[in-house]
């Protein structure tokens, strides 16, 4: 006898789809498994300032100071007494000491006559144009005063020559240049009034050095009277 199958109800019939779409969907679900990717979760902290009032100040505790009350004024006497005046006071008398235009003066006062001294002023005159130009030491031969003139420049550069010191601080460190010195010979023949210019303090210290060193002169004179005569010299430091 032949078993006759309904073709609505074979189960082979669709076995190599279903197979098919089985095999699709896992591999989808172990791609997906594969692709899944895990992220660390984001931790947030929290953090809290607790606010502590500490701002407690201690109020100083103030005494009363207790004053005692002012005593009570004195009270008035009950019986005020009357007191006669008996001496008699005598009343000085005071003179007036002013003395008017009609007062008469006895008494000649005799004043003296104050002698005011002149103070001599110092009269400056320049080199160039002065009448007798001051008299160095060793000049006192010259007759003229062009001779003296002369005279008293070489002077001045022989002494500088002679006390001339090349400062070792400006010469260690290069330094040289030229210093303008003016000087003035007052009405004595003393040298004062020095004043210096140049490129470094160090020679303007020598340069005032070598001034301050220049020996008691003759002064110079105008129309006959002793005057106050400046003087102008460059002094050259040079490194050789």
């Amino acid at each position: 006898m032949q078993v006759k199958k309904n073709p609505e109800f074979d189960l082979n019939r669709n076995s190599s789809l279903y197979f098919v779409i089985g095999l699709t969907i896992v591999l989808f679900l172990t791609w997906r498994a594969l692709e899944y990717k895990t992220y660390p979760e984001d931790t947030k902290t929290l953090d809290m300032v607790m606010a502590v009032d500490d701002l407690k100040e201690d109020v100083p505790i103030t005494e009363s100071i207790k004053t005692p009350p002012p005593p009570p004024p004195p009270s008035a006497p009950e019986v005020i007494e009357v007191v006669e005046d008996t001496e008699e006071i005598e009343e000085t008398i005071i003179e007036s000491t002013e003395i008017s235009q009609e007062t008469v003066i006895d008494d000649v006062i005799a004043v003296e006559d104050v002698e005011v001294g002149e103070e001599d002023e110092e009269i400056t005159v320049p080199f160039a144009i002065i009448e007798n130009v001051p008299i160095f030491p060793g000049c006192e031969s010259a007759t003229t005063n062009e001779e003296r003139k002369l005279c008293f420049q070489k002077m001045i550069q022989e002494h500088i020559n002679k006390e001339f010191t090349y400062p070792p601080t400006a010469l260690e460190l290069g330094i040289q240049g030229r210093v303008f010195v003016q000087f003035i010979i007052d009405s004595k023949g003393n040298i004062g009034g020095i004043r210096m210019r140049g490129p470094d303090r160090t020679l303007e210290k020598e340069a005032e050095r070598i001034v301050a060193t220049l020996p008691r002169m003759t002064p110079g004179k105008q129309r006959g009277r002793a005057v106050s005569v400046p003087y102008s010299i460059p002094i050259n430091f040079v490194i050789q």
